[in-house]
């Protein structure tokens, strides 16, 4: 059975810029954290994958003296702390609507359930934000059909496979039946990775990336009034203004890549991806 594995920020909505850089800000914020990402600082932190990791960045000597976290524990506990207020935040944004869903999201995950693909989201952000996202891009219906992989389920995060590893075995899938949705380089060395056929829709801090390796690099799936722009095509399939199943199936049909365990993208963590560790 085909199956569809989505990346949640920049693939389900453009949520960077408009939803987790103002979260992280609100909640530097509100724990009187002496820093404040601007769109251009962000753009450099979105290449960290996961919310705590680049909390955690920001913890200089001098930072980490002023307010006090004179050890690795306490830094820790502190960033586990921001983090979840940062959940809350960012949860309330995606309620307003303030980040729409992205083109054609709705449509082609429809089309996937009505046809009987499994559905998944395989995402380094925290749970609730990924299902918050997820519930308000597709509704609540089809978003009871999909299975989430999200935040810290595995001990790597992307660009290491071990999230796409996870849903794979969880899901029983064989790889020759999955495509995967990804705006990032990141996450496409962790699906390349793992052995996956990738599509990418490019998001706004995404478009420069390196995509070398993806099947199909299009600006968005289409919908009316807003045409996928095809940005690179390795797989030769039809596009036409919107991707569509019969698109998805194309890309099916050509040669995925091997996997490559041992890459940079998972070599320096040993740990099994079957081993989670505590969710957000």
């Amino acid at each position: 059975m085909p199956a569809l594995i989505f990346d949640c920020d920049g693939v389900l909505a453009d949520t960077e810029q408009h939803g987790h850089l103002p979260a992280f800000n609100q909640t530097f914020a509100d724990f009187n954290v002496p820093v404040q990402w601007s769109v251009d600082e962000y753009a450099e932190k979105v290449k960290i994958g996961g919310g705590k990791e680049r909390m955690r960045s920001i913890l200089t000597p001098e930072v980490s003296d002023s307010l006090g976290l004179k050890d690795d524990s306490a830094k820790d506990e502190a960033v586990a702390l921001w983090h979840k207020r940062k959940t809350n935040v960012y949860k309330d944004f995606v309620e307003a609507g303030v980040m729409p869903a992205r083109p054609g999201i709705a449509r082609i995950v429809k089309d996937a359930h009505d046809a009987g693909w499994i559905l998944a989201v395989a995402s380094t952000s925290a749970e609730p934000a990924v299902r918050a996202v997820l519930t308000h891009a597709v509704g609540d219906d089809l978003a009871k059909h999909f299975a989430v992989f999200a935040g810290d389920v595995v001990p790597a995060k992307k660009p290491a496979p071990d999230i796409y590893l996870l849903a794979l075995k969880e899901l029983d899938l064989d790889p020759d039946d999955v495509v995967v949705v990804e705006d990032s380089s990141n996450g496409l060395r962790a699906a390349l990775a793992a052995g996956l056929r990738t599509l990418v829709t490019v998001s706004g801090y995404t478009r420069e990336e390196d995509f070398t390796g993806a099947s199909l690099v299009v600006s968005s799936l289409g919908e009316r009034g807003e045409d996928a722009e095809v940005l690179a095509n390795a797989a030769e399939v039809d596009v036409s203004g919107k991707v569509t199943l019969e698109t998805l199936q194309a890309i099916l049909a050509e040669p995925r890549p091997e996997p490559r365990p041992g890459t940079d993208a998972g070599a320096d963590n040993p740990t099994s991806p079957s081993t989670p560790t505590e969710t957000p």
